[in-house]
Order: structure tokens, then C-alpha cells, then sequence
């Protein structure tokens, strides 16, 4: 109810034609009898989560649901690892902390993944030039596949920044990516410890062509 009001309240400010605004009005009213459109439509990233992983059941099912993603001649150039292994999460924490002393510092942190429990690492082969697309499109899946059970998620960047450097060689050497694959983002999982809200989204950045 708060996202689809939040909608309306967008398009009646925004000064861009009135087809536009109706179109987004109309996925408004979709949304409220369309479980697809309203996952999509109430998902948040999730930066707190409680401390139980996700169970490797549903992970399997969001995995599943990631590689059923579109992708370029079928190539499926992505490679995926889940992590739920406190050793390896904690592990590398420890010396993200000795790295980058100033981030343990932050209220509440236990770990480098916004202190998730299950972590999913995606690495895709830079030879094929659609390969980061192919892997949004995968990642995207998984996303809201886990959503829709009740499981968050967030896309990482900043980890796998310091997962490139010497520091997380060992680490990374433990994801055991196929030579030529290159770790690209990671996500987050876990079951939400917060409720955020939705934030405005630039609707007059859309605009169909006649």
C-alpha cells in the first residue's frame, strides 16, 4: 500500500505527459493483483539481517531461479559459489578489519556482507563481452526469487573490491573460479532484521517515444 501510494504521489508531481503518468499508474493497479509485480514492486535491500543462514534448500531453489535467467546464445557465462560457512565468512572479516581498521568501528558490525550469514559470489568470463549483463540478469533472479520467500538480499561491491586485492588471496583462491572467470559481485543473504522504506524513484527519466 505505502510503495503503490508512494507511485501516485510521483506521478502526480511529475511534468511529464500524461500517457507516462497513466502507464505508471497502471503498473500501480497491476501490482495490487499481480504477485510478480508486487514482489518486484516491495522488494528493499537488506543491510541487517538476523543471524540464522538461509537453508540450503531455499538457496538452492534462488540459485535455480538464477541461471533460468536470459542470457546471451545460452552461453551462461557466469560462475556462482554460496557461502555459509562462518569460518570462511568470519575469516575474511578479520583481516578485512586489519586491512581497513576503521570499518570494524561501525555500530553493530560483525561481518564485511552487512553482517549476512549466506553470501553468493558471482564471477563471469570477461571473453564474452555480454557476460556482466548475463550476470545482472542472473543476479536479478535470485533477488526476487528470495524476496518472495520472505529472504533479503543486498548486491555488494565494495567486498569484492578488497576479495581483488593480495590481502584476500587466499580467500578468494578458496572460491576456486575456473581460470579466466573473474569474481564480479557478490550478494547478501539472510532474513531481514529491518523494514526499509521505499525510496523516490526519477519516474521523468522514462519517457516513451511516439
Amino acid at each position: 500500500m505505502l510503495v503503490s501510494a508512494g507511485l501516485l504521489v510521483l506521478c502526480s508531481c511529475t511534468p511529464q505527459g500524461s500517457r507516462q503518468t497513466e502507464a505508471v499508474a497502471d503498473s500501480v493497479s497491476v501490482s495490487q493483483v499481480n504477485p510478480v509485480v508486487e514482489t518486484m514492486m516491495s522488494r528493499r535491500s537488506i543491510r541487517k539481517y538476523k543471524p540464522e543462514a538461509v537453508e540450503r534448500e531455499k538457496m538452492q531453489t534462488i540459485i535455480e531461479c538464477g541461471i533460468n535467467a536470459p542470457n546471451g546464445m545460452n552461453k551462461q557465462s557466469w560462475e556462482i559459489r554460496v557461502v555459509d560457512n562462518p569460518e570462511f565468512i568470519n575469516g575474511l572479516t578479520e583481516i578485512f578489519k586489519q586491512e581497513n581498521p576503521k570499518a570494524a568501528e561501525r555500530p553493530g558490525f560483525k561481518n564485511m556482507f552487512n553482517n549476512a550469514p549466506t553470501v553468493v559470489f558471482i564471477a563471469n568470463d570477461p571473453a564474452y563481452d555480454m557476460s556482466p549483463i548475463d550476470c545482472g540478469l542472473l543476479g536479478e533472479n535470485m533477488i526476487l526469487s528470495a524476496w518472495s520467500m520472505g529472504i533479503g538480499s543486498c548486491c555488494l561491491g565494495g567486498p569484492v573490491r578488497f576479495m581483488k586485492s593480495p590481502a584476500a588471496a587466499e580467500y578468494m583462491k578458496k572460491l576456486g573460479f575456473s581460470e579466466g572467470y573473474e569474481l564480479l559481485y557478490a550478494i547478501a543473504f539472510g532474513y531481514p532484521d529491518e523494514a526499509p522504506a521505499a525510496k523516490p524513484r526519477e519516474v521523468g527519466k522514462v519517457k516513451f517515444l511516439d
